[in-house]
């Protein structure tokens, strides 16, 4: 919403918005639509994504990422590369995923973060996604680098979750980086302040 009001006031357009939202720790590529053009926001939205981000195993947090709380620490130093590997892998293709607590969802008209800081944990429906590919970048122990192509609607934070769950000793998202709006990149993307110069000249 900031770039939205940044567009909007530097260049004195109307209507502006945005194509997804990304999480306070995220970083990377926001696709920003004008005029006319905002009507396709929906659109860009529902295109895939992709993604890369860092895992930390032996730690969970109420937010599955570091802004959050930690709720448990485990000793990862059984987890050996190859399970690691192999647990990513068990996760490509159709999956259902239950949204994060901290996460924009709605119940019963309210969103799911703002119930959570009430202190309030509800139980969540777990929605079908896709992951259309992972790719394992780094491996350092208990972190490791990756790639996910994926659909609207997943969360990768939850990724991280789930598979620190399903290796026994927790996990979240250390870090996460979007690369890919369907066919918008990051490379070809700009930042706020070579934005600025451009309205400058």
């Amino acid at each position: 919403h900031d770039v939205v009001a940044f567009v909007r006031s530097r260049f004195n357009v109307p209507k502006v918005g945005h194509c997804g939202t990304l999480d306070p720790a995220a970083t990377g590529l926001l696709v920003v639509v004008l005029g006319k053009f905002t009507k396709l926001s929906q659109k860009f939205s529902g295109e895939d994504k992709v993604y890369e981000g860092t895992i930390l195993l032996g730690r969970e947090t109420d937010s599955q990422d570091m802004d959050g709380n930690v709720i448990r620490e485990s000793d990862p130093s059984g987890v050996t590369e190859q399970m690691l590997r192999d647990t990513f892998a068990g996760f490509v293709g159709d999956i259902e995923q239950i949204p994060p607590m901290v996460s924009a969802v709605k119940k019963g008209g309210e969103r799911l973060y703002e119930l959570a800081r009430k202190g309030q944990e509800i139980e969540r429906e777990a929605k079908p996604i896709t992951i259309h590919s992972i790719t394992m970048d780094r491996i350092e122990l208990p972190y490791a680098d990756f790639t996910v192509s994926c659909s609207k609607g997943t969360y990768i934070r939850t990724l991280c979750h789930d598979i620190g769950e399903k290796l026994g000793c927790g996990g979240c998202m250390e870090s996460l980086l979007r690369t890919r709006v369907s066919s918008f990149t990051l490379k070809d993307s700009l930042k706020l302040p070579e934005i600025e110069k451009l309205q400058e000249s």
